[in-house]
């Protein structure tokens, strides 16, 4: 190969991979705090002003620190949320440092595993927006749901990777492309 061709091979590699770039799934302290995990001080106080001040990708994993001598974390249906029924859930986690992945879009509703902690508002839900696509910003958004609707959405099947996003932009995927054929033209 000659040393021209070379280096334009050299070089559309690296522009390609300057332009994939993987936006890193994210991890959430829930509540923002280390100790957020319990009764809230107040009504105004709760962790669902904290999750609604949040924007979670799929890919994104929600953290707890708490003493499971004291406590657990249930995660279970939207009507178990409303009436914190702590009987069957969907899943239960009592280690004291809990990780949940979330890997669909869509509504999760978390509460205590003691009933009372849940009646007094130690519980959360925590909405996914449904993963980026570059087709989306041509789309009108849908209408808010009605008050009361149910927040979940279809769930998705889980893809390999599902822990990164990969952002490519249009543009300089063109330009790396061009380049690779004038590189090989030599």
């Amino acid at each position: 190969m000659a040393p021209f061709a070379s280096f334009f091979v050299s070089f559309f590699v690296l522009i390609l991979s300057l332009c994939l770039t993987t936006a890193q799934a994210k991890e959430y302290l829930v509540g923002g705090k280390v100790n957020a995990w319990a009764v809230p001080a107040s009504s105004s106080d709760t962790l669902n002003k904290w999750a609604e001040a949040s924007r979670f990708q799929v890919g994104d994993s929600l953290v707890w620190n708490y003493d499971p001598e004291k406590d657990s974390v249930l995660r279970v249906t939207r009507e178990a949320y409303l009436a914190c029924n702590t009987t069957d859930p969907m899943e239960s986690y009592k280690n004291g440092s809990t990780v949940v992945t979330l890997n669909h879009s869509g509504a999760y509703y978390f509460i205590s595993g003691i009933a009372d902690n849940c009646q007094k508002g130690e519980k959360v839900i925590v909405v996914v927006m449904s993963e980026r696509h570059s087709l989306h910003k041509h789309l009108a958004p849908a209408p808010a749901p009605e008050s009361g609707a149910d927040f979940r959405a279809p769930a998705l099947a889980p893809t390999a990777g599902a822990q990164d996003r990969v952002v490519v932009s249009r543009g300089m995927l063109t330009l790396v492309l061009g380049l690779g054929l004038v590189a090989l033209r030599f």
